[in-house]
């Protein structure tokens, strides 16, 4: 579209509009950036690293508490399509209250009974700064499995930012921690496992409340911190990079999701060629949010998995975690595993989405909205290295601050029902039948503890989900049902015909059922 097109467009569009601002076209990210109502194709010059085309790792968390049942659910998922089990141990804070019993090799070695390490990809989520005696047990049950370590493709996951993010302290001085943290990196590195020693993760601040340009700016600095501290350690950068896996989540937005992902690659770029390196394609896997999952009306859930699957597909992730869709209410049964399993199978084998490289790219609405949040998160990331680095922004409190920001702008949407959430602020369905999961979630779930005494040093980031305002108030709807035998109730005049009133009946309908 060229320039005398697009302002005719805009003039028929004036017209349409009878003296409304052009404006209202124009929706806002959360960190302010513009979102046209039609963009012309862009003229891409340049593609960041991309991952080859092959099929993505399909993951499935092991988080049963039993490690005789985690094992048996986890051959089910492998069994089903799954290629990359996620060992979610005991107190790790991604658990939600659950997690596998395995702090010995013997008990690891019964979680994983009936499981080929050698043919699956392996990652681990350990209890706060507790991976390097995880790590430790992996290595002894290779060891004892005589597995060649070349054979193995295993992601550790020591983030000892994202630890500290959740706990607010540390067992050691940070300058101890980075010590002890690249001596377990050192430790696996010697085993010659295929895989990645670190994770640069930003479901911490995801689940905090962080906007994208913050999510993002949050993991370049992790990122930078850890090769600092390798690079300190004796490691060449081109070594320390190798070490580090990335882990983004996606949400039910698919436009925000696929330039999320897209702008890491690029602003990953610019890191590795600021650090005078080759750029080489990351490794990316990718969860689906916690934060936009729901309790009531949870089917809706599958459609924000698919959603947020169908993005993180499309900008090439390397593997793909999608939460059963039962997850917000306990652990789920075989069922809501196999929904989520089956998901992903049919965007890999039906619709294909793994053969077409960066399907975005060329697109006006994609790269404009990539180049504009790649913009906004490295700006954040300057802010965060003027104050000393991920660490010092965390300690000093600034980091959260801007966190706290975007969750309040956020609250406000979701609170006036500018941000709606089907099933829960929108269309409620207060007939909702029970389902099933094999333990209720537990009280305190997202509490987050260490194995190891630790010195306080600030508030924690905390985990909220979006919907847990309005899931307040429905516990108390449901409160009144269980005591009285109805819910409250609230008359509702209607006048003049129905056609006239009816929009404003859906509305205070909507917003009554919803709380």
């Amino acid at each position: 579209m060229n320039d005398r097109t697009f302002q005719n467009w805009r003039e028929l569009v004036a017209e349409a509009l009878q003296g409304k601002s052009f404006d209202a076209l124009i929706s806002r990210t959360a960190d302010g950036l513009p979102i046209e109502p039609l963009y012309a194709a862009a003229n891409v010059t340049h593609v960041p690293p991309w991952p080859g085309r092959r099929p993505w790792r399909l993951a499935q968390r092991m988080e049963h508490p039993d490690p005789k049942e985690a094992s048996r659910l986890a051959l089910d998922d492998l069994a089903g399509g799954a290629s990359e089990l996620v060992l979610v141990l005991s107190g790790s804070a991604t658990g939600r209250g659950f997690g596998v019993d395995a702090g010995s090799v013997e008990m690891l070695d019964a979680a994983l009974s009936g499981v080929e390490l050698d043919h699956i990809r392996l990652r681990l989520e350990t209890a706060p700064f507790d991976g390097r005696a995880a790590a430790q047990n992996i290595l002894e049950l290779v060891a004892r499995r005589r597995h060649a370590g070349a054979d193995l493709s295993i992601d550790f996951g020591l983030d000892p930012v994202s630890d500290l993010a959740r706990c607010g302290g540390m067992p050691l001085s940070w300058p101890e921690l980075a010590e002890r943290f690249a001596g377990t990196a050192k430790l696996i590195a010697e085993k010659g496992i295929a895989g990645r020693c670190a994770r640069v993760d930003s479901r911490v601040v995801h689940e905090a409340g962080a906007s994208e340009a913050q999510e993002l700016a949050f993991m370049l600095a992790t990122g930078v911190a850890y090769l600092r501290v390798l690079e300190c350690q004796g490691w060449s950068l081109d070594e320390a990079r190798k070490a580090l896996g990335f882990l983004l989540v996606a949400d039910a937005d698919e436009f925000i999701s696929i330039a999320k992902l897209r702008a890491l690659r690029q602003l990953w770029e610019r890191i590795e060629v600021a650090c005078g390196l080759d750029p080489e394609p990351i490794e990316l896997s990718v969860e689906t949010a916690w934060r936009m999952m729901t309790r009531h009306d949870p089917y809706t859930n599958i459609l924000r998995g698919t959603l947020a699957a169908f993005s993180a597909g499309v900008a090439g992730a390397d593997a793909i975690g999608v939460w059963p869709f039962t997850a917000a209410l306990g652990l789920p049964d075989a069922f809501a595993r196999r929904v989520a399993r089956n998901l992903q199978n049919v965007l890999i084998d039906e619709a294909h989405l793994w053969r077409v490289v960066d399907p975005a790219s060329g697109s006006g609405a994609f790269e404009a909205l990539t180049q504009a949040l790649g913009r906004k998160a490295w700006e954040f990331f300057q802010e965060i290295e003027q104050e000393g680095g991920v660490v010092e922004s965390l300690v000093s409190g600034k980091l959260q601050a801007r966190i706290a920001g975007a969750r309040e702008e956020a609250r406000e949407e979701i609170g006036h029902r500018r941000a709606p959430i089907t099933g829960v602020s929108e269309f409620a369905l207060l007939s909702q039948a029970p389902v099933s999961v094999l333990e209720p979630m537990r009280r305190k779930a997202n509490e987050v503890r260490s194995p190891l005494p630790l010195q306080r040093v600030f508030e924690p980031l905390a985990s909220e989900r979006l919907a847990e305002p309005f899931e307040r108030l429905r516990d108390r709807s449901d409160a009144c049902l269980a005591r009285t035998g109805r819910r409250p109730l609230v008359f509702l005049a209607n006048l003049g015909g129905g056609a006239s009133f009816a929009p404003r009946r859906q509305f205070a309908k909507s917003l009554f059922e919803g709380g």
